[in-house]
């Protein structure tokens, strides 16, 4: 119920202990002052969809890199705010429940009230339906006290709707004016920080004067670009396990990670069933095959992790689902999908245990995606198995340092996470430098279908992460080392821990930009009018090199030939 937002809860003692926790702040999102360094404009990572993207969002892609600077840092041309008028600011949780939340609201009043007293930040309560219907509470200190440092959206509520139609836009644009707001801060994952890209482009188009700020939270952990290393909410989501089939929907992230952290004897992920093409049977036999290694060595227990998406990676499953999907959208009710299935779809449909063919026959998300969450693949493998054989508080302040900064369009980046918080890099990117465009294969080129969006990221076979599980992945099905990393921790031996999957993979970009910027500057100091003619020689050559396999890896990624 709408009155039961934002009203002060009765915590536990462990609750009361965990609200005092205060997460320590980076130093450059320290003080009163913001000081912003602007990098070069940020394109598509995808150079084949930068057209269609730079055509679909024309105000807003295309806009500078924003680093944000510590007090002692000495960037000449930095532009430096150091007065703060008084701003409203609207905040608004949008899609599944996600650790974390309410940390990046705190973290947002705290800075917005640190820079001036005055200003005022209002939660949307019920998410996005509260945002069209105007359904506000202003956050005070009172709101906020019993839900620092806890979990959930419960303060303000949540939807899993999207605000995607025309109607939905400026609905939202009419309630942003209508409540004279400075900025509008979306929290979610990738369909809401699609969404919030969106609305920032109609109300810069519009003249509005809302800026738009999108921040990453999900437990998916599947937005993950070369701005955004990893979302609030992974971290504690794989800190906790306790269950066979984990979160995750169509990424397997959360199941990865959990099993790095956890050391399963086996973990199944859905980007490697997709790109094996392993039927049910296949995954299967691979079980019954485990079961029977550690059986010859007396071990008649282990654990296998599942994540939730992995009926959308068996072929026959995926096929399956499309065309229950298909009979819905046709207006078929659930009592009579499966009398008008083709035959394939009908013989695998029966063969299905009776539980799993009602789950399947559930109606499709709004993305027509299925219902993952309520599809229980973990309990089908068992049971196919045991037939053959008898798985937060730093991005509110950088929002604010977003809005001081006029921008609009933008998502809060926080990097180098795999280091101390005083040695995080701060700032924020366009959001719609986070798009690609979809592609079918219709014949020998690839179309492009649709709008821009900010994907998901599938998890990377060839990354380190993969590559550490793999390796490991005989070790674990055999021996028992079993490890429960247990729940996030705010002191003591476990309050530094870090997800495995992000100290092994080198993601720092926008550092390694800053190297390279550091390089190309140094070389522009060596190499003047008045150098050597070596030194010359040297940097021709090297620079010669160095541009000449950029292009050729440019030109190969938008799948184009290098001329000869």
């Amino acid at each position: 119920m709408d009155s039961d937002y934002g009203v002060p809860r009765e915590l536990s003692e462990v609750q009361k202990k965990r609200a005092l926790y205060q997460p320590e702040l980076p130093p450059c999102l320290q003080g009163t002052t913001v000081r912003v360094e602007y990098g070069d404009a940020a394109i598509a990572a995808d150079p084949a969809g930068a057209h269609v993207i730079s055509h679909a969002f024309p105000h807003t892609y295309g806009q500078p890199l924003a680093h944000f600077l510590r007090k002692t840092a000495n960037v000449p041309d930095a532009t430096v705010i150091s007065e703060h008028p008084v701003v409203r600011v609207g905040v608004v949780f949008c899609g599944r429940q996600s650790p974390g939340g309410h940390n990046v609201i705190w973290g947002l009043r705290e800075a917005i009230k640190a820079h001036n007293p005055n200003s005022k930040l209002i939660g949307f309560l019920g998410g996005s339906d509260g945002l069209l219907a105007q359904k506000t509470l202003e956050i005070t200190d009172e709101v906020l006290s019993s839900y620092k440092n806890q979990g959930g959206y419960d303060m303000l509520g949540r939807t899993k709707d999207q605000i995607r139609t025309t109607e939905q836009v400026n609905g939202a644009m009419a309630s942003c004016q209508a409540l004279k707001l400075d900025a509008l801060v979306i929290i979610g994952g990738v369909t809401s920080n699609t969404d919030a890209a969106q609305l920032a482009e109609t109300f810069a188009e519009a003249k509005c004067a809302t800026k738009v700020v999108g921040v990453p939270v999900t437990l998916n952990g599947d937005l993950k670009n070369q701005f955004v290393e990893t979302t609030v909410g992974f971290d504690t989501i794989c800190k906790y396990y306790y269950f066979i089939r984990m979160m995750g929907r169509k990424a397997s992230h959360v199941a990865l990670e959990c099993a790095l952290q956890s050391h399963p004897n086996m973990v199944i992920l859905g980007e490697e069933v997709a790109a094996s093409k392993l039927t049910i049977f296949d995954i299967t036999k691979q079980i019954c095959d485990a079961v029977q290694a550690r059986a010859e060595k007396d071990k008649y227990h282990g654990v296998v992790l599942i994540p939730e998406g992995l009926v959308e990676s068996i072929p026959e499953l995926y096929a399956l689902l499309q065309e229950i999907h298909g009979l819905h959208g046709k207006g078929v009710s659930m009592e009579n999908i499966s009398s008008q299935l083709s035959p394939w779809a009908s013989a695998l449909f029966e063969f299905l245990p009776p539980f799993i063919r009602k789950q399947l026959l559930l109606h499709p998300e709004s993305d027509d995606s299925a219902q993952l969450s309520q599809i229980e693949t973990e309990k089908l493998l068992a049971q196919l198995v045991e037939d053959e054989m008898n798985r937060r508080m730093v991005l509110g302040h950088v929002c604010y340092h977003i809005l001081a900064a006029g921008l609009n369009g933008y998502m809060a980046t926080v990097t180098n996470l795999k280091s101390p918080a005083n040695k995080w890099r701060c700032g924020a990117a366009p959001i719609s430098s986070m798009m690609t465009v979809k592609r079918w294969s219709r014949g020998p080129a690839a179309t492009q279908i649709g709008k821009p969006a900010v994907h998901m990221a599938t998890v990377d076979l060839k990354g380190k992460a993969f590559e550490l599980l793999r390796n490991n992945s005989t070790s674990f099905l055999i021996d028992d080392i079993y490890r429960n990393p247990g729940p996030l921790q705010f002191e003591g031996a476990g309050a530094d821990s870090k997800p495995i999957s992000l100290c092994v993979e080198d993601q720092d970009y926008m550092g390694r930009i800053k190297k390279l910027q550091e390089y190309l500057e140094k070389v522009k100091s060596i190499v003047k009018p008045g150098c050597s003619q070596d030194v010359l020689k040297a940097a021709l050559s090297a620079m010669s090199s160095v541009t000449e396999t950029l292009a050729i890896m440019t030109s190969s990624s938008t799948g184009q030939g290098t001329p000869l």
